[in-house]
């Protein structure tokens, strides 16, 4: 059983003997004991005063004598305050390093048939742009919590809704008319989600420019926007599209394939996957059809200019459109759409959408809607809002071009890993294709973990500089440590040491029972991580036991011990310390070099 556990139940067990209380073992307080008092586990003893009638060291005191008597675990004890620091029989310390070096998941939970389903919804790109620094966030919290549910004992369906239609789209689609001269991927030479994203920004400088224009022959500035030539040309587009226009339709057509192909190789680039992609286009009809049938049955209302609106003032909201004067559908009505077939697809326990807190109305009207609409599920659905991400300069605006390319920031951040590691000479004899792959895994550590270390809560700023800084609390340098445990092991093994069994009996130094702490603490932050689904923690606890290793590291000697016993335990030590490394590192999508 896991000690904390164990010491729980235990305190409920003593108060039960020595004061006739219940007290339930979920609510006993327990912590690591802070490293500057004797001991273990830390148990909070006020909370039992009430049940002892007596003052907290004395409560302590009387709690300590029965732990030690009754549990064979836990060998002294002392008392600070209204705090019980227990000390825990080092060879319970062996039987955890023991048991974490069995298991391979250490630290995870697989799912069963009988497990419950969760969809992660993450990168939804829109098709007029290439995904930015913005997506990046996006697809590595998605990724990562999908991950990380995983392991706590969940089916995961991995899904992405694409963008693919509206008046984004026909803002690039009508701008490649007007200027594109035919250009494809293939003659210019750019990906087709860069090539489709340039004309995107070339509509907002055509736009301004005739809005300028017409204000400069009287028009007030609502009036030159609404007439913009290229405005009405685009809104003209849309109205084609969703009347199934065939040369507007082959037009979007081509110019989604183009940005297809453009986003497959940057997801790869990030290493990130789907189980299930939706397209706007396929689930918009199925919305809007619901929001008709909510029309019908009173649920909506139509105004005199023939759009429809749900009225949420008795929620203390506003009202909401939900088709346009002209019919055409709004995100609402798509996500209404998507929600809906996305059930029918698969048996979901959970939805959690990983979008970030710009949309959190949105998500809060969609869940009512929902509910509304009859479906039980809607006020279930689960929205992970996380903080934008901002540049020195401010945010990012991807009409105007001011944005962070994820190719070009993957690729940066790649020739920084190169020439790092040249200047260390560490990979000489490694050839080029095995230094390129070593080159791309630190670049993407280093990018994943400065992104994913940040309370995803939190509005992150991204500074290029500090994210490829190769010290402290960066991925680099828990990839680092990995490797230097491979080297290690890779050099005992060649001098034929073994070191499966280790002697329980063995009396390991503090510093060491620290590590293993580390160590056993792992199942638990896994654990919290997905209760809160936040792959910070989860960094976070990669980097302190990072940290706690390097002391242990500089500490103690382990090749050159003389000691055979004392070596094959510090081979095993270090052989757990490798793994959880590795398998947390692995919960943010990022992998470990043998070397470095």
């Amino acid at each position: 059983m896991n000690i904390e556990l164990l010491i729980r139940n235990e305190i409920s067990n003593a108060l039960k003997s020595l004061y006739s209380s219940e007290f339930e073992s979920e609510k006993v307080q327990t912590q690591l004991t802070r490293k500057e008092f004797d001991g273990d586990w830390t148990v909070v003893v006020f909370p039992f005063l009430r049940f002892s009638k007596k003052g907290p060291e004395q409560t302590a005191e009387e709690l300590g004598h029965y732990l030690v008597a009754n549990v064979t675990e836990i060998v002294e004890f002392n008392v600070v305050k209204g705090f019980l620091n227990l000390v825990i029989d080092n060879s319970y310390w062996m039987r955890v390093l023991g048991n974490a070096f069995l298991n391979k998941e250490y630290g995870y939970t697989a799912a069963d048939k009988d497990s419950p389903m969760a969809m992660v919804e993450y990168s939804s790109p829109n098709t007029n742009k290439p995904l930015h620094l913005g997506h990046i966030r996006n697809n590595l919290l998605g990724f990562s919590i999908a991950e990380i549910l995983k392991v706590n004992g969940k089916k995961v369906v991995k899904t992405n809704i694409v963008n693919d239609r509206g008046i984004h789209i026909c803002k690039s689609m009508y701008a490649w008319v007007k200027e594109g001269k035919n250009e494809t991927p293939e003659s210019t030479g750019l990906k087709g989600d860069h090539l489709v994203g340039n004309y995107y920004v070339k509509f907002d400088q055509l736009y301004k420019k005739e809005v300028a224009e017409l204000i400069g022959k009287g028009m007030t500035k609502e009036a030159a926007e609404a007439e913009a030539p290229c405005m009405k040309g685009t809104r003209e587009m849309l109205l084609k599209w969703e009347a199934n226009d065939p040369e507007v339709r082959e037009l979007w057509k081509t110019m989604n394939s183009w940005v297809y192909a453009g986003f497959d190789v940057t997801y790869k680039k990030l290493g990130v996957d789907f189980d299930k992609i939706y397209y706007e286009s396929d689930t918009y009809t199925i919305g809007r059809d619901e929001v008709l049938r909510g029309l019908k049955e009173g649920i909506f209302s139509q105004h005199e200019d023939n759009s429809v609106w749900a009225n949420l003032e008795k929620e203390s909201l506003d009202q909401k459109i939900l088709l346009r004067s002209d019919g055409t559908s709004v995100y609402m009505t798509q996500d209404i759409g998507t929600a809906k077939i996305r059930y029918q697809d698969y048996p979901i326990n959970q939805m959690v959408y990983v979008v970030g807190n710009e949309q959190n109305y949105h998500f809060k009207v969609l869940s009512i809607l929902l509910d509304k609409l009859g479906y039980d599920w809607g006020k279930d659905l689960y929205h992970f809002s996380y903080g934008m991400v901002e540049l020195p300069q401010g945010k990012m605006k991807s009409r105007e071009g001011t944005v962070v390319d994820a190719d070009d920031l993957v690729q940066g951040m790649i020739d920084v890993a190169r020439s790092t590691s040249e200047e260390l000479g560490k990979l000489d004899n490694y050839t080029n294709e095995e230094k390129e792959d070593i080159y791309r895994m630190i670049a993407l550590g280093a990018l994943k973990y400065f992104i994913l270390k940040v309370d995803p809560k939190k509005t992150m700023l991204f500074n290029p500089e500090e994210s490829i800084d190769f010290n402290g609390n960066t991925g680099p340098f828990i990839q680092y440590t990995y490797a230097r445990i491979q080297s290690i092991l890779r050099k005992a093994k060649d001098e034929n040491i073994s070191w499966e069994t280790i002697d329980s009996s063995i009396n390991a130094e503090q510093k060491e029972i620290e590590l293993i702490k580390k160590i056993s603490n792992f199942p638990e932050v896994v654990k919290e991580a997905g209760a809160n689904y936040s792959p910070a923690i989860v960094a976070n606890y990669c980097y302190e036991l990072v940290k706690e290793y390097n002391q242990f590291y500089h500490e103690f000697t382990i090749l050159k011990e003389t000691d055979e016993v004392k070596k094959i335990f510090r081979l095993n030590l270090s052989e757990n310390a490798a793994k959880v490394i590795k398998n947390g590192m692995a919960l943010l999508g990022i992998e470990c070099p043998e070397r470095m």
